[in-house]
């Protein structure tokens, strides 16, 4: 089987004495049958596929804008919720630093409050060591001119052999010792 191309064909056409319309044009009886049969086809087309087409394309038409008035609903919630948890954390953060900030706060105080009491402490301490140095220094003292006077008197006695009046030598003992202190200062 041998295909002929479109230009063999109006060649063969023309050697027949045709003018090579009749190639392309079909018959009269077939021309009309088929515009016939075409108006046929369209009107049903018309009448009966076409309404279930528009019907499907608006309905199709409707999904979609729906569609897309869904996604833009929940694009806005979205981009709602992203917005409520940028702000939600920003307050966070805010609320982190600002307790922080307070730790802070009461640490220094809580440490200055402690360091106060503990320096307070400890002046009372030293206060009171030295209370208590400056009475046993009192005593040490007291207890030192007894027994220099004590040891006196005795020295006296020996010396001189006789009972002296003992109230009467310590006066002179203690305002002797009283003497050499203020000397000393």
């Amino acid at each position: 089987m041998t295909y002929l191309t479109f230009t063999e064909l109006i060649l063969a056409a023309e050697e027949e004495g045709g003018s090579g319309l009749d190639l392309v044009l079909p018959e009269r009886s077939e021309l009309i049958a088929g515009i016939i049969a075409f108006a046929i086809v369209f009107f049903f087309v018309r009448a009966k596929v076409w309404p279930a087409m528009n019907k499907l394309v608006d309905e199709r038409q409707r999904a979609i804008a729906g569609q897309l008035e869904d996604a833009e609903k929940t694009k806005l919630e979205a981009q709602s919720l992203l917005e409520d948890y940028r702000q939600q954390l920003a307050n966070a953060k805010s609320e982190a630093n600002e307790i922080v900030e307070n730790a802070r706060t009461q640490a220094d105080s809580v440490r200055a409050d402690i360091i106060a009491k503990a320096e307070a402490e400890a002046e009372e301490i030293r206060s009171k060591a030295r209370d208590d140095a400056g009475k046993e220094k009192e005593r040490a003292l007291t207890e030192a001119r007894q027994e220099v006077a004590n040891l006196s008197i005795d020295l006296a006695e020996k010396v001189v052999g006789d009972n002296l009046d003992r109230d009467a030598q310590k006066s002179l003992v203690d305002r002797y010792l009283a003497d050499l202190e203020r000397m000393s200062e």
